[in-house]
């Protein structure tokens, strides 16, 4: 790996470092030399102009596995109207968007993590980006939750309104699903068990206490109601719902990590 700013001196010159989880490692060096720079690689603040920096961490694919099985359970051989069958999809996505949030903004521990915050200036930054890095990878999975019940089902003519519909459900479960695996993240909680059982709890409380904004509400009416267009409103006031949770979860989190910094 080798860094350079523009067309100047290189500052990292084929630096070959492995850090095996668990292992302390030091770099030490005078001013100038590029260590700064070689941690700001090391946790992803900066990229390196040759060569690449290798995460071997699988935590993320667990809750992948798990959305796209939900997924294919829930809605092969569907067939009818496409809001019940996208209401299931939004549900493997709600609970896969919770677990990808904890596991992301689990990879990095404390020390990695006060690299991050001191490089960056605050922590703020850093934990919107991994709440934006949960976004955009629940973004990528909407594709498949939208696309899979039409390929593995049998439904109705689909039009514009379905696949709004779609999208709505989906982001409005994945906006509450991060902002309960942030909650529930090792940001607040240091204790996986503890942090365990509070997601658990705060997913089964969001997805079967009745008539509950936005998610059970959504499902209720997606359960009910066969014509999409009629449900875009309705799907739209809780989508507002569940960006209101998420910042409210992420200022919550930002307050509880500052006292404990």
């Amino acid at each position: 790996m080798s860094k350079r700013y523009g067309r100047g001196d290189w500052v990292l010159r084929d630096v070959d470092v492995r850090a095996p989880e668990g292992e302390a490692v030091a770099f030490t060096g005078g001013n100038g030399s590029g260590k700064s720079t070689l941690l700001r690689i090391a946790v992803g603040l900066s990229k390196p102009t040759r060569g690449v920096v290798a995460d071997h961490t699988q935590r993320y694919l667990a809750p992948v596995l798990v959305f796209t099985a939900l997924t294919g359970v829930l809605t092969v051989n569907g067939s009818g109207s496409l809001p019940p069958a996208y209401a299931s999809s939004a549900g493997a996505l709600f609970v896969g968007s919770t677990w990808l949030t904890i596991a992301l903004t689990s990879l990095d521990d404390a020390p990695q993590r006060a690299i991050v915050v001191i490089s960056s200036g605050r922590s703020l930054k850093v934990l919107l980006a991994a709440v934006g890095t949960a976004l955009t990878s629940c973004l990528v999975l909407m594709v498949f939750g939208l696309l899979f019940p039409l390929w593995v089902g049998d439904y109705e003519v689909v039009t514009a309104s379905d696949l709004l519909l779609g999208l709505e459900a989906q982001l409005t479960c994945a906006l509450v699903g991060i902002a309960i695996g942030v909650l529930c993240s090792r940001l607040v909680l240091r204790r996986q068990g503890y942090a365990l059982v509070a997601a658990l709890a705060l997913v089964m409380v969001t997805l079967f206490v009745k008539g509950m904004p936005p998610v059970n509400r959504l499902f209720n009416l997606m359960a009910t109601t066969s014509e999409s267009a009629k449900l875009l409103a309705p799907a739209a006031g809780m989508l507002a719902i569940a960006a209101v949770i998420l910042a409210g979860s992420t200022a919550v989190t930002q307050y509880v990590t500052s006292r404990k910094e």
